[in-house]
Formats: C-alpha cells, sequence, structure tokens
C-alpha cells in the first residue's frame, strides 16, 4: 500500500539540549526511512552550544533562532512556520522532543496512519531502560480528576473511563484512537495543522499537546496510538522538580477551565488541590509546590514563562 505521507517536515524544539542531539540526529535516517523529509531544529535562546551542535550534525537542517525561551509551543510553531515558507507542499510535520530517539521504521509506520480522518498519530514509547512509557490520555473530566485524587492515576487508569492516564499495559499492544497523547513524539498531517492553527503559546510548558489534541478532535480529527512505530523518549523532570510539577499542575487546571467553564474549573481545581494535599502531606515537595500555586491566585493568573518555573 502506498503511504498517504510523503514529504515530512522533522521539527525539534531545543533548549541546552546540545548533549541530545547527536543521538537524536542519528536515528532519523531509519526512522524516516522510506520517506522524503527535511530537519528543522527551532532553538528557544539556549546558552549552551545546541544552535553550533545542530549545525555540524545536520549541516542541511535548517536552523531558526527564536531569540527568547517562548516555550515549547512557541518553538514548535516556529519550526513549523519555517517548514511550510521552504516547502508548502509538506504532507505532515513531526515534533519531536530533542530527547527521542527513532526506531526503525517509527514515522513510515506513523504516516501509514494518516488516513480517514486521522490529524495526528503517536507512538508506542518507552524509557531508556525499555519500560513502557503510559502515553495515551483521556479527556480531562470530573470524573476522572475525581478518581485521581481518590485512588491514585495509575489505578484509575487501569479503568478506561476513570483515568485520564492509560495504565492498562494491554491497551498499547493495539492500535486505536485516542483523546489525546504524549507530545514527545507525534505526525501531525499538514491538513490537521492548517485546519487548527499554530499550538498555543500561552502554555509554554505542558498542556500546549493536550490542547492542540482536544483541539483537533473538536475540528473532527482522529487522534490515533499506533503500536507498530516505536520510539524511545529518555523523560524530562516534572515530577521531580517542584517548580516544572506546579506548572503542569497549574496548567491542567486552566486548560479545563477555558474548556468546560468557570463552574466546572472551580470543581476541577477543587479535586486537583485535593490530590495534591494528599500528596503534600505524605511529604512529597513537588506536591507541596504545587499547592502553593493552586491556592495563590497571582499565581494561577500569572503569565506562563520562565520565571514562573524558577520562581515556582
Amino acid at each position: 500500500m502506498s503511504l498517504p505521507i510523503r514529504t515530512i517536515a522533522v521539527v525539534v524544539v531545543t533548549y541546552n539540549s546540545a548533549h541530545l542531539l547527536a543521538d537524536l540526529v542519528g536515528s532519523l535516517p531509519g526512522g524516516l526511512a522510506g520517506l522524503g523529509w527535511r530537519l528543522v531544529v527551532a532553538d528557544n535562546a539556549s546558552a549552551d552550544d545546541s544552535v553550533a551542535t545542530a549545525r555540524r550534525l545536520a549541516p542541511d537542517a535548517t536552523v531558526v533562532e527564536t531569540g527568547r525561551n517562548g516555550g515549547y509551543a512557541a518553538g514548535i510553531n516556529a519550526g513549523v512556520a519555517a517548514a511550510f515558507a521552504e516547502d508548502p507542499d509538506v504532507d505532515a510535520v513531526l515534533v519531536l522532543n530533542p530527547d527521542v530517539r527513532l526506531e526503525p521504521d517509527c514515522v513510515t509506520a506513523l504516516a501509514r496512519e494518516l488516513v480517514f480522518g486521522v490529524g495526528v498519530a503517536v507512538p508506542r514509547l518507552v524509557d531508556a531502560e525499555g519500560r513502557l512509557i503510559e502515553s495515551m490520555r483521556g479527556a480531562p473530566s470530573l470524573v476522572r480528576a475525581f478518581a485521581d485524587a481518590v485512588v491514585g492515576a495509575n489505578r484509575a487508569g487501569r479503568v478506561r473511563w476513570a483515568g485520564e492516564i492509560v495504565a492498562d499495559p494491554a491497551e498499547y499492544e493495539r492500535g486505536q484512537d485516542t483523546d489525546w497523547a504524549e507530545g514527545s513524539t507525534q505526525l501531525i498531517s499538514a491538513e490537521c495543522w492548517r485546519a487548527c492553527g499554530p499550538w498555543d503559546e500561552s502554555y509554554f510548558l505542558y498542556s500546549e499537546e493536550t490542547e492542540f489534541h482536544l483541539r483537533a478532535r473538536d475540528r473532527g480529527f482522529r487522534v490515533r496510538f499506533a503500536p507498530a512505530a516505536r520510539a524511545v523518549h529518555l523523560g524530562g523532570e516534572s515530577t521531580t522538580s517542584p517548580g516544572l510539577w506546579a506548572l503542569l499542575v497549574a496548567n491542567r487546571v486552566r486548560l479545563f477551565t477555558v474548556r468546560r467553564g468557570r463552574v466546572q474549573g472551580a470543581a476541577y481545581w477543587l479535586m486537583v488541590l485535593a490530590r495534591e494535599c494528599s500528596r503534600a502531606l505524605l511529604g512529597k515537595q513537588t506536591s507541596r509546590h504545587a499547592v502553593r500555586t493552586l491556592v495563590s491566585p497571582r499565581r494561577m493568573s500569572a503569565p506562563r514563562g520562565p520565571e514562573w518555573v524558577a520562581s515556582a
């Protein structure tokens, strides 16, 4: 069967990522085997030699220096804008974190999924030790927030309708639609991108992929999990950094409120606060920071940015 996608813009956002680029760039030819592709690196004002490293490792790549750390969504938007300006006929955009390593034929398998209304395709992810990353998610809801607060995300996620995280390993053995998915590795059709528009830069970090995937579904596109497509994601610091965890939690509440209104948003805030309070009582520093953020009107209404994280 011929592939519906032939030309792909690979967009990578870097921020002090020089040490990650060699392995990422080395994995691209195998992961994109049989496809036409071009690499675009959008650098968010790195203090290390990310730009020089990208140019050395991939001399044919387009490197966009944004001049500021405007967040992940801002970097993606800058990279995609450059890609479409260079080639308006690009069929799809592959968004990658710099700490991703594609397995052979990963993107080829993703490209096969962009049919019958699928706007976003995501792979099966494992961490550096080969352990499954539970990357599929259900849309945020009051039921899921309550279950998360009462029994925890992983236990709730064993029941598909009850948890936001899809935590049953068996679910990752079959292809299926998902409400949204972890955003480190995703293939987005050009049709979907143009219909939905750029990612929402107001989130800075976390929930930007949630917002985009839910927006895509609002516009009639499907988000598809493809287990035959495989990649390694080394992972970030959100579960260990108090500032990043507070940002993740705050953005979850903000996104839900934007989509569902203030009344339901207040109920969602209360459930998330209860969850973080219970974890804080167990001694989790990340949850203590999240509680302080959730009860601070100034922090919850402040614009997201690197200063927000540093002061959390």
